[in-house]
């Protein structure tokens, strides 16, 4: 188990690199808990570790090798113990940006930069996590962010304005435990973006919908509702939406890479190649995502899908069947309004390819989950053998 991921968080020691320290605002230098959102949740969940002397840090970004991390002490760079690698099954348990960590500081790392060093012990249980399938076909998650009140799901009105595309990313958001938001980027390049925003509110149904401009409005004020102090948001959506661009508006400052999309195919390049934790000027924490190419759903089930399409839900309670397979069972309410035009038969096309999708993400997580345990009882068996056969020689 947890050799196998030993690799992403062990430094190398010959290598000698050093982990750069978090970008923080200025106006947010001195940090507290609760501020870095912190509540009784975590503080409940952390309270075993509190007796064993360790203290609470939250991941601001996430190396290859190593984490970054916010604290009422200061910031750290810190690795995962050996122990807590040997324990973990799956990569996903791992610490991801956004995540709450139990460390212990090591004795005399402070550096020039007022950063220090730390071991990780533990991570504390997530109260949500925006997640997909790892991209490759590998049959693992992969945690994008973690504990988020809300997230941004950033669509351009542009050449990238596609409604499906809102329906998977609503999918995924419902799946995190977060609340999500629906926000129309770039409004002064759609002809009627009005019209637009009445199409989004039809495929969102009771998600907020934000419409705005990043590079032409004044201010973000559609977006002030959910920038409380100590809340966490994450943006989430692909290349070329301006997620860059509405965070620096944020910022204040353009601390953020942004690019241009092309004009040949109406996608934008990846200018965030990290996710970050970053406090605003208000006191709101937002975590930056890069641009998704793929967003395969990780951790969506049922539920949450029923949740994006409740229209289609409705009629389906209503067929006759409660097995019905809507293709050509007599008394199918979804059958029928397909053919009256009271449901949209592209909506109804993408519903049922999410169904597929969650469907084997949830065959592939169980084999998953199956083969981590397996391979932790072959452990379990293989040093109980060796204890027996020592056992035996010692008589």
């Amino acid at each position: 188990g947890g050799r196998r991921w030993a690799a992403f968080f062990v430094p190398r020691a010959a290598a000698g690199r050093r982990v750069p320290p978090p970008h923080v605002h200025p106006f947010a230098i001195v940090m507290n808990l609760s501020s870095l959102g912190w509540d009784d949740f975590f503080a409940s969940a952390f309270q075993s570790h509190a007796s064993s002397g360790l203290l609470p840090a939250r991941v601001a970004v996430e190396h290859r090798h190593a984490c970054v991390l916010l604290s009422a002490a200061g910031d750290f760079t810190a690795t995962c113990t050996g122990r807590l690698l040997h324990d973990t099954l799956d990569r996903s348990s791992l610490p991801a940006v956004g995540d709450w960590v139990a460390i212990q500081p090591r004795a005399g790392s402070a550096r020039a930069d007022g950063t220090a060093q730390a071991d990780i012990h533990a991570v504390l249980p997530r109260r949500s996590a925006v997640s997909r399938g790892a991209p490759g076909g590998n049959h693992l998650i992969q945690v994008l962010a973690a504990n988020i009140d809300t997230v941004f799901l950033v669509t351009g009105l542009d050449g990238n304005f596609n409604l499906r595309r809102i329906e998977r990313l609503l999918t995924a958001a419902r799946a995190s435990g977060a609340q999500p938001v629906v926000v129309l980027n770039k409004a002064d390049l759609h002809p009627d973006s009005r019209a637009a925003e009445a199409s989004v509110k039809a495929v969102a149904r009771t998600t907020p919908v934000a419409i705005l401009s990043a590079a032409c409005d004044p201010d973000l004020a559609p977006l002030e509702p959910w920038l409380l102090p100590g809340a966490t948001v994450a943006f989430l959506g692909s290349s070329g939406v301006g997620k860059s661009t509405l965070i620096n508006r944020l910022l204040g400052a353009d601390r953020l890479a942004t690019g241009t999309v092309s004009a040949a195919v109406g996608k934008g390049r990846h200018t965030t190649t990290r996710r970050e934790l970053m406090v605003l000027p208000g006191g709101a924490l937002v975590i930056d995502t890069p641009g998704l190419r793929e967003l395969q759903l990780g951790e969506a089930d049922d539920d949450d899908l029923a949740s994006v399409f409740d229209d289609i839900a409705a009629l389906a309670a209503r067929c006759r069947f409660h097995d019905c397979a809507h293709e050509a069972e007599p008394g199918c309410a979804i059958r029928a309004a397909l053919n009256d035009g009271t449901l949209d038969r592209s909506r109804w096309e993408s519903y049922r390819k999410l169904c597929r999708e969650q469907a084997y993400a949830a065959r592939r997580v169980d084999l998953q989950l199956a083969r981590a345990s397996r391979d932790a009882w072959k452990k379990i068996h293989r040093a109980y053998r060796q204890r027996c056969q020592f056992e035996r020689d010692s008589e």
